[in-house]
């Protein structure tokens, strides 16, 4: 009897199907990479501008307490999270002292950052700083380098949270309008000793790591009992 040989299988369909996947998968990478927002950079011949900030509460409160902060570090998301709601209620609501969030994005280590200090600086345009602020905080694993490589995309939804103008907001972004804002509040840090972040500063004292809103408080009721309740001038506030 003949002796029969079984007939090869064919792996032209277990090919097909490898070739639909190479291709499937190399169109998404090819789209994510096509939806890259262009890098953010610092300007290094920035036109000079006076370091602003951005305030919380009363201008004319007696004591102001001071944040450089990186959007992108999670010290700072920690202290804005937990001890943020704290020092709003207790100290700048209440009158004793307002509060200034200068911009200190760390770009070595947080390659996202710039875009979270531009959508604020953005949001701000529109009366929106401090919601945006506390979006960006509070949903920082979402948009930060480790999650994503398109963070406007992903923080674009927050602008909308808070109610922004998206033609002014999206306009602003494409500009990258407010970058020399935020060099002449990092540069201001640094004339400083600032290093770290988040940096508060209280009575013209340093405290790298930040501090927690009893400690904060303490030193506001220290510094008023002390008779630093004379209302400083727009130029002292922005230096203390």
């Amino acid at each position: 009897m003949a002796k029969v040989t079984p007939k090869k299988k064919s792996n032209t369909g277990f090919l097909a199907v490898i070739g639909v996947l190479l291709l499937v998968g190399g169109g998404v990478l090819w789209g994510t990479m096509q939806n890259k927002p262009k890098p953010i950079e610092l300007p290094k011949d920035a036109p000079a501008m006076k370091a602003e900030g951005y305030l919380r509460g009363n201008p004319n409160a007696p004591i102001t307490i001071i944040e450089f902060a990186d959007f992108e570090c999670p010290g700072c998301g920690q202290f804005a999270t937990i001890q943020g709601p704290d020092i709003k209620a207790r100290i700048v609501d209440a009158g004793l002292a307002n509060f200034r969030f200068y911009d200190f994005p760390l770009t070595s280590i947080h390659q996202n950052t710039l875009f979270a200090h531009l959508a604020a600086a953005c949001a701000n345009d529109q009366g929106k700083f401090w919601e945006m602020h506390d979006q960006l905080f509070a949903n920082q694993p979402d948009w930060s380098t480790m999650a994503t490589t398109n963070p406007r995309k992903v923080i674009e939804a927050y602008a909308t949270a808070v109610g922004l103008d998206m033609a002014t907001y999206n306009s602003c972004m494409d500009e990258q309008k407010h970058l020399p804002r935020i060099q002449a509040n990092a540069t201001e840090g640094q004339s400083r000793g600032v290093s770290s972040t988040p940096t508060i500063i209280v009575g013209n004292k340093i405290y790298p790591g930040g501090l927690t809103a009893d400690g904060i408080k303490k030193l506001v009721d220290s510094l008023t009992a002390a008779g630093a309740g004379a209302a400083p001038t727009a130029d002292t506030a922005a230096k203390q």
